[in-house]
């Protein structure tokens, strides 16, 4: 008789190359409506499940976990961030966590480059304008923007998503500069020529464009307060990637009602779906609906990581991708 296949439940609609393999490996319930579950019914999922596949839109807190069978074993994320899953709590239990770092850095940083040229050229502003059949013809001083060869990008959070997007405003002949936790390896440094930048304050004053790649912690919620936003040029450009709770939204559309900052580009928000009033419709702002990792390459990838590390721990092996306190 063959091993009892593992009892794996996704939260959410997949890839179907993903879900298919998955039905080919384990027991996997799917979830064929793509709308999140429940909270009656994620409790269902964690007393049933060996093995959960959350994403971002559902939150494994710890009373959550405090409900799980002794059965379930590891929650196999799928997406890169962690913060929507109580590390500790499922620590505590003896659940492995698992996520799928790596796979999305390209193409997040494409995204955040081309937030950067959308804003600066005003390309959404200049699309909407024709759309609206309001286009008159050429002249030579209207809808000027501005370029971004020599201009200062300061990247918050120069991991793995950071450098890329250094690479590329490298390309396009931007003066590269960072803060981060700590300086990264002195040759990476040299190959992007970065600056690094012990005090954030400091760094953002004198940036063109500030782009955040940081992941989101207790320590990084506001980290673009509004204290820290008024520290910002009246010409700089502010680009959002990473996670909506960085800034504080309600601040952040204050300075734009009051003409404080050049412009923004938004592909996050702090109460996700939920977008600040004050941030819409605003010639200035580019919103995108997180768009961040949503190649095929890149969703294909990410389910393969997840598949690989259920397996890896069905083997009896430490997965690859595991998550442990404090790594979060």
């Amino acid at each position: 008789m063959s091993a009892r296949k593992l009892k794996v439940v996704l939260t959410r609609r997949l890839p179907d190359a993903v879900e298919t393999r998955m039905r080919e490996l384990f027991d996997a319930e799917l979830n064929l409506t793509d709308t999140p579950l429940s909270s009656d019914a994620l409790v269902a999922a964690v007393q049933t499940a060996d093995v959960l596949v959350p994403t971002i839109t559902d939150r494994i807190d710890a009373a959550l976990i405090g409900q799980a069978g002794d059965q379930l074993k590891m929650i196999a994320n799928f997406g890169a961030g962690v913060d929507h899953i109580d590390i500790n709590a499922a620590h505590a239990r003896g659940i492995i966590v698992t996520n799928t770092p790596g796979v999305l850095t390209e193409d997040t940083a494409d995204l955040a480059m081309s937030l950067i040229l959308a804003v600066s050229r005003r390309i959404v502003e200049g699309a909407n304008v024709l759309a609206a059949g309001e286009f008159t013809g050429w002249t030579p001083t209207w809808m000027m923007g501005r370029k971004v060869w020599g201009k200062r990008l300061g990247i918050v959070g120069m991991g793995r998503i950071g450098q890329a997007l250094a690479r590329r405003a490298k390309a396009f002949g931007m003066q590269v500069h960072y803060h981060n936790r700590k300086p990264v390896p002195e040759f990476v440094a040299e190959e992007l020529g970065a600056t690094y930048w012990e005090d954030l304050d400091a760094m953002l004053q004198r940036m063109d464009v500030i782009s955040l790649n940081a992941p989101a912690t207790a320590e990084t919620r506001h980290l673009l307060s509004a204290e820290r936003l008024a520290r910002l040029s009246p010409q700089a450009i502010l680009i959002n990637t990473a996670r909506g709770d960085l800034i504080d939204e309600a601040a952040l559309a204050e300075a734009i009602d009051k003409n404080r900052l050049a412009g923004v580009g938004l592909d996050v928000f702090e109460h996700e779906p939920a977008v600040h009033p004050g941030l819409m419709n605003r010639p200035n702002v580019v919103l995108l609906p997180h768009l961040g990792s949503a190649t095929i390459e890149a969703r294909q990838d990410m389910g393969d990581k997840v598949i690989a590390n259920i397996m890896t721990y069905q083997t009896g092996h430490r997965p690859k991708d595991r998550v442990l306190p404090g790594e979060a």
